[in-house]
């Protein structure tokens, strides 16, 4: 009878069974999959990164600076704006304090004169070097750590506002040129309303200064603006410049994120902090009061 497992041996070999060799399947290689353990601690990992770089407990002081450089203008301008901010990611905390353009403080390098010549001045003598002259004189005068400046110009700042859509602003009372009341300003009308000077002085533009700038920041953080943010940032290519590093930007966005438009602690050096006098040269100036302005800057700055 014919046996499956029986076979003809070969020659040489006794019958009997025939040793098989077992089937084998083919080795393949399956990828590991991350455990969901692993992706846990990867995110509670990337989480805590981002906790701890936004949060860090360290102040970040800049100096604002909007440059009088009127449209086709090139060489030294002056500082028509100057806003010393600071930002604290962790409190949260943003305070924005507007210095009066005619301040009488002494710049180094080159003597006593309004605060806003500094960079002009300095940009004359060596272009380039006008907004960190500026920053040395805050620094001087002032006290405080300045860590970086942000410049723009009248062109630029129409630009972006225009990006925007425009500003609303909300008056308690009439100023600017506009009664009291909300009004939807373009970039031309927003310049014009901070610049203003008819009936009014420097720290009535200050003061307009502060309402401008909450103003956008509200804007800014309105979800239906989003869409219009590289429009705006677009028309500040070329009139934006700042020493401010790359990283610290997403630090100061999401402290000003957190406090919101209306959480900003906007102050003037007003007018119980200086008083007018006239220098040997004719020019009206304002003499700062540093026994009134030293304890708003460490209100505010820590120092």
């Amino acid at each position: 009878m014919f046996d499956p497992l029986r076979s003809e041996a070969p020659a040489g070999q006794a019958p009997g069974l025939v040793e098989t060799q077992p089937h084998r399947l083919p080795l393949t290689s399956t990828p590991r999959r991350p455990s969901r353990l692993a992706a846990a601690v990867f995110g509670l990992l990337l989480g805590l990164t981002s906790s701890l770089y936004l949060l860090y407990p360290d102040r970040t002081n800049i100096l604002l600076l909007g440059s009088d450089r009127r449209p086709n203008e090139s060489g030294p301008a002056r500082s028509d704006t100057m806003i010393l901010t600071t930002v604290l990611p962790l409190e949260p905390y943003v305070g924005a304090l507007s210095i009066p353009r005619d301040l009488w403080v002494d710049i180094p390098g080159f003597g006593p004169n309004r605060i806003n010549a500094a960079s002009f001045l300095a940009e004359a003598a060596q272009p380039g070097s006008g907004p960190r002259a500026a920053v040395e004189t805050v620094r001087a005068n002032f006290g405080v750590d300045v860590d970086a400046y942000i410049s723009l110009d009248f062109v630029g700042f129409v630009r972006f506002i225009d990006g925007l859509g425009g500003v609303d602003i909300d008056l308690a009372q009439p100023t600017g040129g506009y009664e009291a009341g909300r009004h939807h300003l373009n970039g031309t009308e927003a310049l014009a309303f901070a610049r203003d000077r008819k009936g009014s002085d420097d720290f009535f533009r200050m003061a307009r200064g502060q309402i401008l700038l909450q103003s956008i920041l509200r804007r800014m953080m309105h979800p239906l603006v989003w869409p219009r943010w590289p429009v705006a940032f677009v028309g500040l290519l070329g009139a934006l410049h700042t020493d401010l590093p790359p990283w610290e930007w997403p630090r100061v966005a999401f402290a000003l994120a957190r406090v919101g438009p209306g959480g900003v602690d906007g102050r003037v050096i007003g007018r119980d902090m200086a008083h007018g006098f006239t220098t040997n040269g004719g020019a009206q100036v304002l003499a700062p009061d540093w026994a009134r302005i030293n304890p708003v800057l460490l209100e505010m700055f820590g120092q």
